[in-house]
Parts: C-alpha cells; structure tokens; sequence
C-alpha cells in the first residue's frame, strides 16, 4: 500500500479493482480543501486512459510488474514475436501491446527491449530510449545549407518518420530518441 502522494510515473495501481498504469500526476491545492492528486492512467485491461482524482492522503494497492528482457525478433502483420534474453522462449504480442503498433516504426530486428507482466501476462513493450536507424529517404542537402532551425523530413529504415537538420542525407546513420520520437544525432561510423 502506498499514499497517493508518493506514486510515480509508470507504476502500476489497482484502481476500481482494475490495474492501472499511472501515465501523468500533478499535484493540486484546491481552496479550502486539502491537496489532490490529478492523474491518469492506463486502465491494463481495455488499453482506455481514466483520468482521476485522488486525496493525497489515500492509500492505493500498488501490483507487482515483472519486468523482463526480451530481444525483438519480427512482426507478421500485426503480430509481433519476441525472444527471451536467457531463455529462449519466444512469444507473441499485439499491435495494443507494441506500442500501439508504432514499436516496429522505432525497433529493427534484434533489437533489445523490456517486456512487462502482470499476473504472468503481458501488457507493455518499453523500447530502448535511443535507438540509431539508417535514413533511406530524404530531399537533398541544400549548398550552403548550416545548422539552423530549418528541419526537414526524413524516413528511416523502419518506415519512421523523424525531421532532421538539412545537412543530414540519404544513406546516414542517425540517433533518434523513441520517447520523444525526435532526431539526436548523426552516428558517427
């Protein structure tokens, strides 16, 4: 059991006898009340979001999330395979677990990721934070072209799309942040 107000991004909650992903919180003093809780979640069960809020001096049931490292391998359509790092055991999850189906835009095979279980199932797929993918598709560098805030679009190997500085050009290695889904840098290689 926790109090409301030591909760934190990410943890997993039991709200209304359901597990609940916290997503965002913010702590509010309203008149002459006592502080609150504005947050929201991710219900783990139906993929809604449910916004709430919460006392701060309530307690909540925190459930435990086994976090594990799997390697991922390919998707079929909307099926997506994974390897256990130490086992081997493959399994398959859905488009809603992968990120909502953009996790293939931001992985390429072989790529390392962690899957979270809740009661032995899986719910959620956390991708690297950075992860560096080739640019197959991106007009060309402008002459005289410097670092500006002048940007461009660029696809990736993967099918992502990410804006890049003008001097970036088809065929480079480039780091890209999979939580912001923005370019960082050029891989130097």
């Amino acid at each position: 059991m926790n109090k409301a107000n030591e909760i934190k991004k990410g943890m997993v909650l039991k709200i209304d006898d359901k597990p609940c992903e916290v997503l965002d919180y913010q702590h509010v003093k309203l008149g002459k009340g006592g502080a609150v809780l504005q947050t929201k979640f991710k219900d783990l069960q139906d993929g809604g979001t449910l916004n709430k809020r919460i006392r701060s001096e309530e307690t909540l049931e925190q459930m435990f999330v086994d976090k594990q490292k799997y390697e991922y391998l390919y998707s079929n359509g909307s099926t997506h395979f994974f390897m256990h790092k130490e086992n081997y055991e493959q399994i398959e999850l859905t488009d809603d677990q992968f990120c909502e189906g953009e996790g293939t835009k931001w992985c390429k095979e072989n790529t390392d990721v962690e899957i979270h279980f809740l009661d032995g199932k899986p719910f959620t797929v956390v991708l690297p934070n950075t992860v560096e993918l080739v640019i197959t598709d991106t007009p060309p560098a402008l002459k005289g072209a410097t670092i500006t805030n002048q940007y461009k679009k660029a696809i990736l190997e993967t099918g992502a799309e990410v804006q890049v500085p003008p001097f970036c050009e088809t065929g480079e290695l480039i780091r890209c942040d999979t939580r912001t889904r923005e370019y960082l840098e050029r891989v130097k290689g």
